[in-house]
């Protein structure tokens, strides 16, 4: 017969009925909810990513810069984008158009265009700056500057031009105006230029002084746009270059990337301020803005199309390719190769 005191132990060794189990059981219950918290939170996210990338592919300006026409260059491997900066002052008010200095005039002009070449297998991607002043021919108007086929024809008459006079198929096409481009760097707040010397133009309205300082859209539009040097368009070209790098870097740092109170506007102001052609998608630009930082992070050629020398046709400053490299240069992104160093300018 058990004695008292093993009676007692038995007791205590029975495993108790009262509320820790069920403090446990809800306790595994939480744990359980974590997971579904999780997977909500994350839809929700992508379902806002989704809307976003809808929005902003849906405010782009469209327009058929790159249709067909007879005698059109064949299609060559890798991905060609004409990049366009216009002086289009659509959507400013007085105001605005005084604050960037834009002037009244009306229309359309373009002062900036390049080519970016991504190659198909990887590599180096190549950004090629065409000069406004460049002497060439254009369908259906004879000889003239290179930025006369936009005032003549628009974005489908100068793309043509461009791939007449490199023989380079163009699969896509950006362009942006005065307050578009200013308003893309008020919404990374501004991006950093180092000057070696002030930099004064009032018929830009720039005033900057000598050394590193943060730009505003404003004044970045009057940096870009300034020909106020010895060497007039060719230092502008290399003007906006160094900008354009500055501003992608600044665009693609996780300073922007990962804060909402930029990255939102950021991605907005683009949707609003691009006119692209009838293709191109928002994801297009995604993947030429990869490119471009590949470019900003010497990961890529930057260069202007080799120059013989200045002209005066009909009393009018005109600029001449060398045209044994120019040619030599079109055919290496024609055919997806890479830019002969020996073409490329000192």
């Amino acid at each position: 017969m058990a004695s008292p005191d093993e009676h007692a132990g038995r007791r205590r060794d029975r495993p108790s009925t009262g509320e820790p189990p069920r403090s446990g059981s809800s306790g595994r219950k939480k744990k359980r909810r974590w997971p579904r918290r999780i997977g909500i939170a994350l839809a929700v996210v992508l379902l806002l990513v989704t809307g976003l990338v809808i929005y902003t592919d849906t405010s782009l300006q469209r327009t058929p810069a790159l249709a067909d026409y007879p005698g059109r260059v064949a299609d060559t491997p890798g991905t060609n984008w004409l990049l366009v900066g216009s002086d289009s002052r659509q959507g400013l008010d007085p105001a605005r158009r005084e604050e960037l200095s834009a002037g009244d005039a009306g229309g359309r002009r373009t002062d900036t265009m390049m080519l970016v070449h991504i190659p198909a297998g990887g590599g180096q991607p190549s950004l090629i700056s065409l000069p406004r002043d460049s002497w060439v021919p254009i369908p259906g108007h004879g000889s003239n500057k290179l930025n006369a086929a936009f005032s003549f024809g628009g974005p489908r008459l100068l793309a043509r031009t461009v791939e007449t006079v490199t023989g380079v198929h163009l699969d896509h096409y950006a362009e942006i105006g005065l307050g578009g481009f200013a308003g893309l760097v008020d919404a990374v707040s501004g991006v950093e230029m180092c000057l070696d010397e002030p930099l004064r133009d009032p018929k830009a309205g720039l005033n900057l002084s000598a050394g590193c300082q943060q730009l505003d859209g404003a004044q970045a539009l009057g940096f870009v746009r300034t020909r106020a040097f010895a060497e007039g368009d060719l230092q502008r070209i290399e003007n906006q270059r160094k900008f354009l790098g500055a501003l992608v870097d600044k665009a693609s740092s996780p300073a922007t990337l990962l804060n909402p109170f930029r990255l939102f506007p950021l991605i907005t102001a683009a949707g609003e301020t691009f006119l692209v052609d009838s293709s191109d998608h928002v994801w297009n630009l995604a993947w030429l803005a990869m490119a471009m930082g590949d470019i900003s992070g010497k990961q890529g050629v930057t260069t202007t199309v080799p120059i013989a020398r200045f002209i005066t046709v009909d009393g009018q400053s005109a600029i001449k390719w060398n045209t044994d490299q120019a040619l030599r240069m079109f055919e290496a992104i024609a055919q997806d190769e890479p830019i002969p160093p020996e073409v490329l300018p000192d």
